[in-house]
Formats: structure tokens, sequence, C-alpha cells
């Protein structure tokens, strides 16, 4: 499980001597920045653990550190303060091996980058594997292409993919050589909402076929709420929460994550009174947790209704109090109208 880990005094171990007892992939205290006119700390402080053969997301605003994190736990940046260990064994950064990354994982860029695009789709995947065995390279790549739904492209130029299918040949040819690890940066980036859960359905298939452990970067939590088995949260290089996304969506730990998570309402204390709500902290209230209903002397007028196809956003107003909540009486609310709002939960914040 994506949670905190603890500091430990054996940060010195040599990187061939394995630390017993360790996340599959195990992260302490690791910093790293970048030099210029003024230094850019990219992350700092950030312990973690990564659970094998789950589907971990690393997500934040833009700037958090996610790529940089990812990058670190591949072995293609080298590290500036703390360790990253896989199975127990520090990850080798680039001053150690002559070809950076290390050999049990690979990764997918934003860019696809490592595809050749004027080759054909299975010389592009084929091209991974050894001469040695020829009928295994033959069935391994066309095993890939049936995993990812991509065998009818076989003979196509990468070049006149969509963005969707140049994305499902980048993850086939980082596949097909049977990584314990797979690493994506932004992988939704460029694949269109109509095939996002399609690929999103085959790459768990592939994880629980295999044992896979996935890692990818999204500044979008929408894309990873229903597909990742655990977070990653960052904000400004650091470590905000970690853990079950449905634990951390209903239940954020600090205004960052709900507004992250639920595009949340955050109301501290003297404006939560004007939900009725009495606390002495702050609280999030997600906008499907709030019920409006039309009255004429409503509390909260109606500033904007945004439609969203099955449902609707509506945003309120109340003594300078604004508001976001949703519903799906699709053709009920417009502009200046006066609303009631039930609050049907609310996360006090710490």
């Amino acid at each position: 499980m994506a949670v905190p880990a603890t500091n430990s005094p054996s940060c010195s171990l040599p990187a061939d001597v394995p630390r017993e007892g360790l996340a599959f992939i195990h992260g302490e205290n690791v910093g790293r920045s970048f030099s210029g006119k003024q230094p850019v700390i990219a992350v700092s402080g950030l312990s973690f653990q990564i659970g094998e053969g789950k589907i971990t997301a690393i997500v934040g605003e833009s700037g958090s550190g996610k790529s940089t994190l990812l990058r670190l736990i591949y072995g293609l940046l080298e590290l500036q303060e703390g360790e990253i260990r896989y199975r127990g064994r520090k990850v080798p950064g680039p001053q150690e091996k002559l070809i950076p990354g290390h050999e049990a994982m690979r990764m997918v860029s934003q860019g696809f980058d490592d595809l050749n695009t004027y080759a054909n789709v299975w010389d592009n995947i084929a091209s991974q594997l050894p001469n040695t065995d020829l009928d295994a390279k033959q069935a391994k790549t066309e095993r890939i292409l049936r995993q990812l739904r991509i065998a009818h492209l076989d003979k196509q130029r990468v070049a006149d993919l969509s963005g969707g299918e140049k994305q499902r040949v980048a993850i086939a040819r980082a596949l097909v050589n049977e990584p314990e690890v797979l690493l994506m940066d932004e992988p939704f980036n460029q694949v269109d909402a109509s095939f996002r859960d399609s690929l999103q359905r085959d790459i768990r298939s592939i994880v629980a076929d295999t044992g896979l452990t996935v890692i990818l970067v999204s500044h979008d939590p929408a894309e990873v709420l229903s597909m990742a088995d655990e977070l990653i949260i960052l904000r400004g290089g650091r470590l905000v929460a970690a853990g079950n996304p449905l634990t951390l969506y209903q239940q954020p730990p600090d205004a960052y994550t709900a507004r992250l998570l639920a595009r949340s309402n955050v109301l501290n204390p003297i404006e939560a009174l004007e939900l009725d709500i009495r606390t002495g902290t702050s609280v999030a209230i997600h906008p499907e947790w709030l019920i409006p209903a039309p009255d004429p002397a409503g509390a909260f007028e109606l500033l904007e209704v945004r439609f969203k196809g099955f449902y609707e956003e509506l945003t309120l107003g109340r003594n300078g109090v604004t508001l976001q909540a949703i519903h799906r009486d699709i053709g009920t609310y417009r502009t200046g109208m006066r609303v009631n709002l039930r609050v049907e939960r609310y996360q006090p914040l710490g």
C-alpha cells in the first residue's frame, strides 16, 4: 500500500546489499532539485511505499514533482537526498549505469519518444526482442498485440495512427519483454475519452493476469480514481497523503486533497455557518453532498448553471460564500433562482 514510509538509520547500506522487510518499492527522504537562476526543489523529504502487483497513481497539481518522482523511481535521474529501493536493493542512478533505467522496469513517456514512427506496429514491438529464438519472438509479439487489442494494426505505420493507438503501441512495446514494473507519465493525455475507459480496463486486466506493477502519473484524478489501487498525492514536491482512492475521496485529510480529488467546497468555520454547520475546523463538502431545492424564499441565489450531459453543475452564493453543487434534474434550475441547500454530509479537515 502506498503509505508514508518510516525513517531508518540503515540508509547507508551499499546498493548491492538488500534491506529486509521493505515494501516492493520503498522511498525514504527522497530529494531532488534542479539548478538555474533560482534552484527549483522538485521533491523534498519524500518517503513512500508501493506494493507489488498494484496500480499506483501519483497525482498532484502541475509542478508538484510527479514526473520527477517517476524518473527517480526508474533511475533516469540521480538522487540528491535519500534513497529508493526495489525489492530491498537500491535503484541505481544514471551515474551508475551506462544505459539509465532499472532493468526490471519499463517507462512509457508522454510523447511516445521511443516509438519509430516510420516503422510499422509489428516492427516497433518485435524490435525489442532478441533474434536468438525467432519462434518465441513471434509468439510474444502476437500475444502482446492481442492483449492491447492492436493485432489489426500490425502492418500500419505508427505515424498514421491516432493518439490512442500510439499509446497502445507504446505500452505493448514496453511490456513485450515482460518487465515487473511499468511506469507511465500522463498515459491518457493523448487518448480520446471514448477510448480511455477501454485502455484502463485492458491495463487492469494485464495487471490481474500477470502480476505487473503499474506506476502512473496524472494531473487529473478523475482519470485514475476508478483505476488505481493506491494514490500518492504530492504538493510542492512533498507527500500530502497516500492510500486507498475511495478512502481519500470520502475522507480527505486536508483542503488540498479535497479540492484535487473532488473539486470540493472548502469552508472555514465562519463560512460553514451559512449552511448551519457549527464546527471548530474547516470542512470539505463535495458538490454531490449538497442537495438543492428551489424555493422563492431560499437562502442561496443561483449564480450559474452548467449543463454536463446527465447532470448539471450549479454555482450558488450567499453573503459572499460561493458553493458548487451538482444535480440530475436537468432543466429545473436557471440563473437567478432562489434555492435552499441541504448538506448530506461534510468532512472536517485537520
